[in-house]
């Protein structure tokens, strides 16, 4: 009987022992794996912000490229703004002192933006809006086909310079030779003007009125009306 007792005391004692061993091996085990996530998630913590670095520092470099793209940009820009002034002969500025749309075009195109690419963007619109204006509103003694025309095209080169400054990649060059273009438009409306006022100054010739009165005088015989009776 005490042999019997001894041996299951020995043997409940052996399995506690083993059963601390085992329970000291799982929770080291358990502890160890606590671990490792700790790590990982450290490493993973770690990895997350330096990748975020980089990229933050990769936006960076790209926002001070564009800026610096830009600013080259408006730099050449605000160089080429340089609209001609109109030199009208008296008697053509005679001819137009009514014409407040043309002031006020003339007025539009010699004040140059000067503080970022924003304020180019607005004027161009501005010019746009202003020539259309002048463009509706041609005086009787100016108004022909070939005076209209050139207002037509200088329009439809302000819409282009309007369209190109609102690029997200502005093309420097096409707008620089836009303003090239517009002077050169300019400069053919100046002197369009100055020989209309040119031709219109030319005195009759001798017989040319008496001649003219004649075929007013026909044609008013032609228009007579019959008598039915």
């Amino acid at each position: 009987m005490r042999n019997q007792l001894r041996n299951h005391f020995y043997f409940w004692k052996a399995l506690t022992r083993i059963t601390k061993i085992q329970f000291t091996f799982v929770f080291l085990k358990s502890k160890l794996l606590i671990m490792k996530i700790r790590v990982l998630f450290l490493f993973l913590s770690f990895f997350i912000h330096f990748s975020c670095q980089q990229d933050n520092e990769k936006r960076l470099i790209q926002q001070q490229k564009e800026l610096a793209k830009n600013e080259a940009v408006f730099k050449k820009i605000s160089s080429a703004w340089n609209f001609r002034a109109m030199n009208l002969q008296a008697s053509s500025q005679e001819l137009v002192k009514d014409w407040a749309q043309w002031r006020l075009f003339l007025t539009e195109l010699q004040q140059k933006p000067t503080s970022s690419i924003g304020a180019f963007q607005k004027k161009s619109k501005a010019l746009s809006k202003k020539t259309e204006e002048v463009l509706q509103s041609i005086p009787h003694q100016l108004f022909s086909p070939e005076f209209k025309s050139r207002f037509t095209v200088m329009l439809t080169k302000f819409h282009s310079l309007e369209m190109y400054l609102n690029l997200d990649a502005i093309p420097d060059q096409k707008v620089i030779s836009l303003i090239t273009d517009i002077n050169l438009q300019l400069a053919a409306i100046e002197l369009q003007m100055n020989e209309l006022v040119r031709k219109n100054q030319i005195p009759t010739e001798q017989g040319e009125a008496d001649m003219i009165r004649m075929l007013d005088t026909s044609r008013a015989v032609k228009n007579v009306p019959k008598n039915l009776n």
